[in-house]
This record gives C-alpha cells, sequence and structure tokens, in this order.
C-alpha cells in the first residue's frame, strides 16, 4: 500500500514538474535549521562570555578541576602574574608542595599560580619568555617503575616527542620519589635535563625529594636554596612579609537544600546513589563485599581474606592488575577533632577559592559539614608537614606552645630536629598535635584547607578474572601499632574492611568505592613461558592470580609452563595463607615447586632470600637457559634489593659473566618486561 501510494506521487511529480521539487524544499529547510542553529549557538556563547554571574553552588572535581581555557600563558598575563607552578601528582604530595611554592611567591614579588599539565596547553612554555621576570617550577612525582604520574603523562610525552624552542624559558624542578625504588626520581630528573636540552634556562639545580627519608626536609632544604637563587637570576630582594594567607575563604551553606550537599562521594554529587559506568579515579564503583575471611591460623595478628563484588558493573581486570579503596577515617578520630576545637561537626559550609582564575575552586567536594569533610575528603592520620605548624602558630594561646609551633616551622638545625622527633619519631597526627598543645584552637575551616586529601589504598589483585569475572579478590593485613606515645594508630583502610562483614540475611550488605587500576605487572603472551614468583606474605596476592590463570589455563588442555613459587611467613601453623590451595595447585601440577621459607620456626631466621641463594641453578634454568620470566611482589626496602642482588650474583657465577655484564642482562630482562616488581616501601 505504501509502496504503490509513492510509486503514484512519484509518477506525478514527474507528469506535473512544478517549479519547486520536494527534494528543493529539504535542502532549504535544513539550510536554514543549519542558520538558525548556528547563529543561536553564537549569541549563547557570546552572552555567556560576557556575563559571568557569581553563584555559589555544589559542584563535584570533574568540573571543578576543569578550565574554562587551556592557555596558562592568558591567565598568567591577564592576572600580572609572573610565577606558574606545575605537579605531576599521584597522591596529593606534590600539589601541596607546588601550593606552597606559589604561595611563597608573593615575599618575591612573584604573583604565582598552581597549574596541572593536563589542564593546560603545554606548548604554551615557548611564550613565557614574553611575560618579563617569569618563571615556571615543576614538581614532579615518579611513579611505578619509572612512570609519570596519570595528569603528567601529556606533558611526558610531549617533551619526549616534540623539539619546542624553549629558549628564553627560566625553570626549575623538584622531583618527588623514594630510594628504595630502582627508578628513583627518574622523571624529575628527565623533564630537568630536556627542559634545558629545548633550550630552556635552569635557574636553580634540581632537588630530590626522597619518601623514604624525610621528603619535607628535602623541600623545605631546596624551596630555601631556590628562593636565594630566583634573587640573585631576577636582582630581586625579599620582602620579608611572612603574613599567612588563607587560599580559601569560609561560605556559610547553612540555607542550601540537603539533595545539594556532598555526603563523601569522591566527584558528582549523588554518584553513589546513580551509579554510572565507567568507573575511574573520580567515579568510583560502589561494591558490596561479598566475602570477608580471616586467613591467619592463629596469633596476633591478622590477615583478611576480601571479595568484592562486580556483577553487573561493567569492570574489566587483568591479571595483575590493583584495586583502589576509598577508605573513610573513624568516627572516633572525627569526633574528637569536634571536642577538642569546640566545633559544630554538623555545620554545612564551602571553601571558595580566593584565587578567582584559579580551576580549583574547592579543596574537595563543597558544600558538605565538617563531619563529611574530616570523614571522608581530609587525611588526619598521616604526619602533618611543617608547613602546618607554621599556620597553627597563631591559634596558640600559650606561648609554650607558640614557642614549640615556630620552632618545628623553623628550617633551623634545632627546628628540624624538634620536628623529626617530635612528629615524625614520635608519629603524631593532627588529632594529637590538638590534644598535646591544649592551647591551639585552630579554626576548623582554615584547619580543613590546611589539611592533605585523604587518599585511596591500592591492592594487588589476588585473582584471575578468566576464574573470577564477576568479583576481584585482594589480601591485606590489618595495620594496627603502638606509637612511643603510647598511643594506638589504626590503617584507615584495613580498618574499615575489617568491620565491614557480608550478612546472611536479607539486610543490605556492606559496600565500599572502588576501581581498577591498571599493571604492567603482567604474566608472559604465551602459557608455556616458564616463571619464577617470589612473593613472602602478602606478597603473594598477585601470584596467587597467576596462578590461577594458568592453572585454568590447564584444564582447557594448553600446554603450560614451569610455575616455580617462593613464599616465607613467620610461623606455618599461624600464618601459612592460603596453604590449602598452594598445595593442591602441586598436587594437580599446575605449580611446579614450592619454595616455602619460615622465618620464626626455628633458631635461625629463614627468608625466601636464603631459599633463591640454595637454588642458584634452578634460578639460571629458567631465567637463563629458558628465558623465563621472574616476578617479585613485596616489600621494597629490604626483600626487593635482596633479590636483586641474588639475582645478579647468580647471572654471574651461572652465567659466567663479569659484574658489569651481569647488571646488563638483569637491566635487560627489566626492559623485555622478564624482570617485574610489584613492591612498595
Amino acid at each position: 500500500m505504501e509502496n504503490s501510494e509513492g510509486v503514484k506521487i512519484e509518477s506525478t511529480v514527474v507528469t506535473e514538474e512544478p517549479l519547486i521539487s520536494a527534494l528543493d524544499i529539504a535542502l532549504f529547510v535544513v539550510i536554514i535549521t543549519v542558520a538558525y542553529f548556528w547563529y543561536f549557538k553564537r549569541d549563547k556563547q557570546s552572552s555567556s562570555s560576557e556575563k559571568k554571574p557569581y553563584t555559589i553552588q555544589p559542584s563535584s572535581l570533574s568540573s571543578i578541576e576543569q578550565t574554562s581555557n587551556s592557555s596558562f600563558i592568558k591567565k598568567l598575563k591577564s592576572t600580572g602574574r609572573s610565577l606558574v607552578v606545575f605537579y605531576g601528582s599521584q597522591t596529593g604530595t606534590a600539589e601541596e608542595f607546588a601550593g606552597r611554592i606559589a604561595k611563597e611567591g608573593a615575599r618575591y614579588k612573584m604573583k604565582g599560580m598552581v597549574a596541572d599539565p593536563e589542564e593546560c596547553d603545554m606548548a604554551d612554555l615557548v611564550e613565557m619568555k614574553e611575560i618579563q621576570k617569569s618563571l615556571a617550577i615543576f614538581c614532579i612525582a615518579t611513579y611505578g617503575e619509572g612512570d609519570p604520574t596519570d595528569n603528567a603523562m601529556d606533558f611526558y610525552e610531549w617533551l619526549q616527542n616534540g623539539d619546542a624552542d624553549l629558549e628564553g624559558l627560566n625553570y626549575a624542578v623538584f622531583g618527588l620519589g623514594n630510594k628504595t625504588y630502582e627508578h628513583y626520581n627518574e622523571i624529575a630528573i628527565y623533564i630537568d635535563q630536556r627542559l634545558e636540552e629545548l633550550g630552556a634556562t635552569r635557574v636553580h639545580e634540581i632537588g630530590l625529594g626522597d619518601d623514604d627519608a624525610n621528603i619535607e626536609d628535602d623541600f623545605v632544604s631546596w624551596k630555601e636554596k631556590l628562593w636565594e637563587s630566583v634573587c640573585s637570576h631576577y636582582g630581586i630582594e625579599e620582602t620579608g612579609e611572612e603574613s599567612n594567607i588563607r587560599q580559601y575563604k569560609l561560605v556559610d551553606c547553612s540555607e542550601v537544600l540537603p539533595e545539594r550537599i556532598f555526603s563523601g562521594e569522591i566527584s558528582r554529587l549523588k554518584s553513589y546513589e546513580n551509579q554510572r559506568f565507567p568507573f575511574d579515579v573520580k567515579n568510583p564503583y560502589l561494591s558490596k563485599i561479598a566475602v570477608n575471611r580471616e586467613l591467619h591460623k592463629s596469633g596476633d595478628r591478622s590477615c583478611m581474606h576480601i571479595e568484592f563484588d562486580i556483577d553487573g558493573s561493567k569492570m574489566r581486570y587483568d591479571t595483575g592488575d590493583h584495586v583502589a579503596v576509598y577508605p573513610k577515617n573513624s568516627s572516633e578520630l572525627v569526633d574528637k577533632i569536634g571536642e577538642l576545637l569546640n566545633a559544630d561537626l554538623d555545620a554545612v559550609f564551602s571553601l571558595l577559592n580566593t584565587d578567582e582564575e584559579s580551576s580549583k575552586k574547592h579543596p574537595f567536594p563543597c558544600p558538605c559539614t565538617y563531619r563529611t569533610a574530616l570523614t571522608y575528603y581530609l587525611d588526619i592520620t598521616s604526619n602533618p608537614r611543617t608547613h602546618i605548624m607554621k599556620e597553627l602558630i597563631e591559634y596558640a594561646s600559650d606561648p609554650k606552645d607558640q614557642e614549640k609551633l615556630k620552632l618545628m616551622a623553623s628550617s633551623t638545625p634545632e627546628g628540624k630536629k624538634e620536628f623529626h622527633e617530635w612528629i615524625l619519631r614520635d608519629n603524631r597526627n593532627i588529632v594529637h598535635i590538638l590534644e598535646d598543645l591544649p592551647s591551639v584552637k585552630s579554626d576548623l575551616d582554615h584547619l580543613c584547607e590546611l589539611l592533605p586529601r585523604l587518599q585511596c589504598r591500592y591492592y594487588s589483585i589476588s585473582s584471575s578474572p578468566k576464574v573470577y569475572p564477576k568479583s576481584i579478590h585482594i589480601t591485606a593485613v590489618l595495620v594496627n601499632y603502638t606509637t612511643p606515645t603510647n598511643r594506638v594508630n589504626k590503617g584507615v583502610a584495613t580498618n574499615l574492611l575489617a568491620q565491614l562483614i557480608p550478612t546472611n540475611d536479607e539486610l543490605p550488605q556492606p559496600t565500599i568505592p572502588i576501581y581498577i587500576r591498571r599493571s604492567q605487572f603482567r604474566l608472559p603472551p604465551k602459557s608455556q613461558t616458564p616463571i619464577i614468583m617470589i612473593g613472602p606474605g602478602t606478597g603473594l596476592a598477585p601470584f596467587r592470580g597467576f596462578i590461577q590463570e594458568r592453572d585454568y589455563a590447564r584444564k582447557e588442555g594448553r600446554e603450560i609452563g614451569e610455575m616455580v613459587l617462593y613464599f616465607g611467613c613467620r610461623k606455618k601453623d599461624e600464618d601459612f595463607i592460603y596453604e590449602n590451595e598452594l598445595q593442591e595447585y602441586v598436587a594437580s601440577g599446575t605449580l611446579t615447586k614450592l619454595h616455602l621459607a619460615f622465618s620464626r620456626d626455628q633458631p635461625e631466621k629463614k627468608y625466601v632470600t636464603h631459599l633463591l641463594e640454595q637454588n642458584a641453578d634452578e634460578l639460571w634454568n629458567i631465567i637463563g637457559e629458558k628465558s623465563g620470566h621472574l616476578y617479585v611482589c613485596g616489600d621494597a626496602r629490604s626483600m626487593a634489593k635482596d633479590v636483586h642482588s641474588i639475582i645478579v650474583k647468580v647471572v654471574m657465577e651461572k652465567g659466567q659473566m663479569t659484574n658489569s655484564q651481569a647488571l646488563n642482562y638483569v637491566k635487560k630482562m627489566e626492559q623485555q618486561k622478564r624482570y617485574s616488581a610489584d613492591v612498595w616501601s
């Protein structure tokens, strides 16, 4: 019917031949529509750029941290600034250091701004020379196995692949690293050298901060000498002004509707009520705890096996990946802060950046209550840095408390010694400081501005998606320890996880926000490739996933290579985790050899490193003669270093190489991803 009618109409058109055809009319309508929308959009953009009404609204990090214009040069010029401090940060420390440098610039008549390289067009560095007495400072952390942080990746690649002429750019670099890792401050060192290669002028030598020692001390010492170099380079003098300038101003939000107030979401308001894929660092998935069981058989320590339910989330992971867990502070500590400062923790507030040009409008999701900020957004359990001591001075009514804070905030040898002993050695957090200096009654909003952001915790995934596609497993030791002041400090994440026990009834199951972080810790592409895994304690976690994956392949009928596991713990009858599983894999043939070291089951300590030295022939057979892969997971400070030394020694002796040749051989293994480490300090 419709087809025949269409034919009839077609026939009529042919015979009558009107002046305007249906096609002409359609084209005319399209042209008019496009013209209308083009004009309307242009008009709307024009009016919005001319008029930006000031309103206080709850906003998420995703919108907070987006810049309206990626040109930092335009911002510098339009606001009369000459100093820009870029940060490459994974945990927030580099960003904090960048803010402190930018703030101090005012003392040297250099108005500064902090910038995230991910949000900037870094090619604009070539235009820095157009700004008189300009300076770019880079606070850059090295992450993982010598990798740039996520937000510095594009900048790093731009430096690698580009050949911009940076003559006229004045710069300085401070690196944040950890000496227990092989690639200590590798990214900062590269950026410092590469900027010079491209023609930029180094105003002050690179600073290398070591988080394994005292990175705060490293930063403060470098910063002092930096300003001396800046004064010399530009012929300027310090103004001497030491006033504590607030970066954020307090806004009373008591009239804001409850549905517009953040209650712990990382980014998007009500994101935990309305979950949206994809899930990432700013949009975690609220996962149910499916399993939470104790792995230790006895003793006063605890190790938990926890399974996160990801069924229906569309989340995917690979064996060897990490899962990030978003913790929250204990209500006991939060209440204590409210009590010590005589504050109403349920008051709704917002902190608004006093710098209207800053892309970061709030330090955390606002508006919210003080209770929410202290519970979900602020780190109240770590050791505060010296700048917090300095900012607290004005709130101390007791002269003795004032003098103590002044001393710890100073850069004198006596001040550094006092800070190291009273804060770091005695392991005091902000709650302990307020308890032990009772005259310090800080404004709570100022304290919220000063404290760093509470960071998510990363755990190696101890399962294979081939076997457990709908869940993610982790293996976590409960952290509890007594400080020199006889206080009990508790791990923020592990103590929260210990409380999340699933029930067997119809009550709502406990949940926690998570997301998956990709890793380079991977099984060989070919299942036939032999591997050696070295993972004492919870270092076993990723290898449990490796073994599961190879076992899955074996059951499918595929050939699998040798799998040798070195595992160690204190006592066989106490903390031999996953013992039955491992023994079953040995019995089935999936796990070729299981080397065990129980350090306290005999008079002399016995560790996995001792077993490695005893099995030099087996090591060389797999990594040398069969080109197998070697994996290490666990403590970076001692175990991983000792393993590396043993491997080099084995290569020397069994491969008949000199020390230099053996080091090069191991280095090549690392470059080929045949020697991989997933370690922590």
